[in-house]
């Protein structure tokens, strides 16, 4: 049985005699999640992961310049592509007819046992060719950020919709009451705004939290000066209770269960989130791992690092943004590809390899999920004399950790990176997996809204990516 939300429970049950019905017939976990929506929940079936580290890299990668080696393009750079091939791809900037092609300017090489081949631009990543599933053949139909990065994050390409974040903390709730079950971290404002980590039609209780970059990622976590435990709680205590009463005249009301819960759960995490996010007493090895203390690569591995942490204390769904800072980021591929991407696979490159190798040391590996992604590649066709246009029509991703089999290829583009040309997966197979290694079925994840049972991938989410990602 799927979780009931509050508003479903107080509609079935009414109130009284029926509600107390009804709570001798529901199983341990619903009632549980109507008292506490982020207590923990059973699975559908056998989870392989626990925890989801999720890296987003916010603004367009490239897939012909990183994990989609075509020698065919950079033997016809310059040259223009038939009028046949160019029908029905569009972006902002470029004519796919007469816009020239571009050949990559680095140089791919093979790796690991499996002979993977990455782009120099991630010597790093490239070192564990052999624990990642690499995907060239994703694709989309969304060419602008905002819209790429609601598709890939909730399923649609419009707002309002919840992340796929919201959707796993409501399938599976938290394993630390004391911590959110669901943490965001970003360098900068997205240009997708705050909706790309909402919980949508969702209670509000199943947002992403917010953690900061640099020293301090949680801010006011101590009381005020002269305020003891005592006298803060006896203030939250009187504060719950006029909420309370309040929500009850208004049962509709998921802002505000959502606040009184924020106010608990802050209460909590004065006592957790201080050791939580405190690296200092990581080894000066660790530290190093992941690129602490050096100016490129301090802000994105401190994030990854602090990712580690919060999996170990059982947060559910961690989601780290890549490339949200205005003038910094990947998009600045539009103007110049090789100063744009030289400098943030700099910065990634070693958090991230650090990350899975020091998940590995510690045994977690098994149990998280880690993805890298981006809400689409970048055009083969070159925009003006530097640079790449948007191109949601074939690019890649990859996953590791969580059994899943690494030093595999699956599915590839066509000679040129225009279009998937073998076993192409959509945003929908891709999120459903994801569900899949949580022990979630997408079918059976729902929420009623709008008379609908609403769910992550829609109407879409095939289960052949699965099966050809497990090997």
């Amino acid at each position: 049985m799927r979780p009931y939300s509050r508003r479903e429970l107080l509609h079935r049950a009414g109130q009284g005699f029926g509600a107390m019905a009804l709570a001798s017939m529901l199983p341990d976990s619903a009632i549980a999640a109507a008292v506490n929506p982020l207590a923990p929940k059973p699975p559908h079936q056998p989870a392989r992961a626990k925890a989801v580290i999720h890296l987003f890299m916010h603004g367009g990668v490239s897939h012909v310049d990183t994990f989609d080696p075509k020698p065919e393009l950079a033997k016809r750079d310059g040259q223009t592509i038939s009028a046949e091939m160019a029908k029905g791809l569009k972006t902002n900037r470029i004519d796919f007819a007469r816009a020239p092609m571009r050949g990559s300017p680095w140089k791919f090489s093979r790796h690991g046992q499996s002979g993977m081949e990455i782009s120099e631009l991630y010597p790093e990543i490239a070192g564990k060719a052999d624990e990642i599933a690499l995907v060239r053949s994703c694709y989309g139909d969304a060419f602008d950020h905002a819209p790429g990065m609601y598709l890939r994050n909730s399923g649609s390409q419009f707002p309002g919709r919840p992340s796929m974040g919201s959707w796993v903390t409501y399938g599976l709730g938290s394993e630390n009451q004391n911590l959110p079950a669901f943490v965001v971290m970003s360098d900068g404002a997205m240009k997708s705004g705050p909706g790309v980590y909402n919980s949508g039609f969702l209670p509000a209780v199943y947002q992403g939290t917010v953690f900061r970059s640099g020293e301090y990622p949680v801010l006011n976590l101590a009381s005020p000066k002269g305020i003891g435990t005592k006298a803060q709680r006896n203030s939250l205590d009187f504060i719950a209770e006029l909420n309370q009463r309040h929500l009850e005249a208004h049962p509709d009301g998921s802002e505000l269960e959502a606040r009184i819960a924020s106010y608990e759960l802050a209460f909590r995490m004065q006592s957790s989130a201080p050791e939580a996010v405190d690296i200092s007493k990581e080894s000066e090895a660790t530290r190093k791992l992941y690129g602490i203390g050096d100016p490129m690569t301090d802000d994105f591995g401190r994030k990854c690092l602090l990712a580690r942490r919060l999996v170990e204390r059982g947060v559910r769904f961690i989601q780290l943004f890549s490339g949200t800072n205005i003038g910094q980021d990947w998009d600045d591929a539009h103007t110049d590809l090789q100063n744009s991407h030289t400098r943030m696979c700099k910065k990634t490159d070693l958090p991230i390899a650090g990350l899975l190798t020091d998940l590995k040391a510690r045994g977690l590996m098994d149990s998280t999920l880690v993805v890298w992604n981006s809400e689409f590649g970048r055009t083969p066709l070159a925009e003006g004399t530097k640079g790449r246009d948007h191109h949601p029509y074939a690019f890649s991703m990859w996953m590791a950790g969580a059994g899943i089999k690494g030093g595999q290829v699956l599915g590839s583009s066509d000679d040129f990176g225009l279009r998937p040309q073998e076993s192409p997966f959509n945003v929908h197979d891709v999120n459903a997996t994801i569900l899949r290694l949580l022990g979630i079925d997408h079918l059976k994840l729902t929420y009623l809204y709008q008379s609908r049972d609403m769910r992550l991938t829609d109407v879409h989410g095939e289960g052949e990516f699965t099966k050809q990602l497990l090997g």
